[in-house]
């Protein structure tokens, strides 16, 4: 019979308060930014996660509204074009042979059968206008400027599967202000990816937005995360100023 082990009351209190201190007492390392080393970074500004049309919205629309996500993100693609910053979208598309995948995670699952971000075929853009894998209208301007860096698709949530890193590298970009959706699910994991290839990421938390499910609400959960993971968290008046002024902190 295995021995049982149990943590006395006070030693767990002990645990409970050492570790709360140490929560609290995260570093807040902020980050200088430079028009010459920084890009700001949007994954899925697409009408499937932010049109009140989109096949997402009834799950994401309350968190979308009460951050102001899409008025957010429109404010950052504004002030990056005009302090002279770079600009990279990160989208998600599907393509016909996508649904061809043996195997599948639950939101992988959910988002080809609700025909989230599909389009008709990597080498065609038949269809795409007005369609949930498109751009939400009022970002046009600032994507199809001729000037914003449209990456190869994300294929499941982070940048491993396109050249997100690779066009930031070859452009200099060395830190990384991030926004864009969804906020625990592909800008989380592009946060992580970017944090283990060496950048500095700064993420403006109202400028995303989540899922909220039975299961728990995924805009929480995210905001746990970027504070533990993250160069800085920012709100989008916060990161504009940083884009004016040249430093976060």
């Amino acid at each position: 019979m295995k021995k049982k082990y149990f943590i006395k009351p006070v030693a767990a209190i002990a645990a409970y308060m050492m570790v709360t201190q140490i929560a609290t007492a995260l570093p807040d390392p902020g980050m200088t930014v430079d028009a010459s080393n920084t890009a700001i970074v949007i994954t899925d500004p697409q009408n499937d996660f932010l049109s009140p049309d989109g096949v997402t919205w009834g799950v994401v629309g309350k968190s979308v509204t009460e951050n102001n996500t899409v008025a957010h993100i429109g404010s950052l693609l504004q002030a990056a074009k005009k302090n002279g910053y770079e600009v990279f979208v990160s989208p998600h598309y599907y393509y016909p042979t996508d649904h061809g995948w043996k195997f599948e995670g639950a939101l992988e699952t959910l988002m080809h059968a609700i025909g989230m971000f599909d389009r008709p075929g990597a080498l065609t853009v038949e269809g795409f206008k007005g369609s949930g894998a498109d751009w939400l209208a009022e970002y046009k301007p600032h994507i199809q400027d001729g000037k914003t860096v449209i990456t190869s698709p994300h294929k499941v949530f982070g940048p491993e599967t396109n050249d997100l890193v690779l066009q930031l590298r070859k452009r200099g970009i060395s830190r990384v202000i991030l926004a864009g959706m969804s906020a625990n699910l592909c800008t989380e994991s592009h946060l992580r990816e970017l944090m283990e290839q060496g950048f500095e990421v700064a993420v403006v938390k109202d400028a995303t937005a989540a899922a909220i499910v039975p299961e728990g609400n995924g805009y929480d959960a995210a905001l746990v995360n970027f504070r533990f993971i993250a160069n800085d968290v920012l709100t989008t008046e916060e990161a504009i100023s940083a884009i004016q002024k040249g430093a976060i902190k």
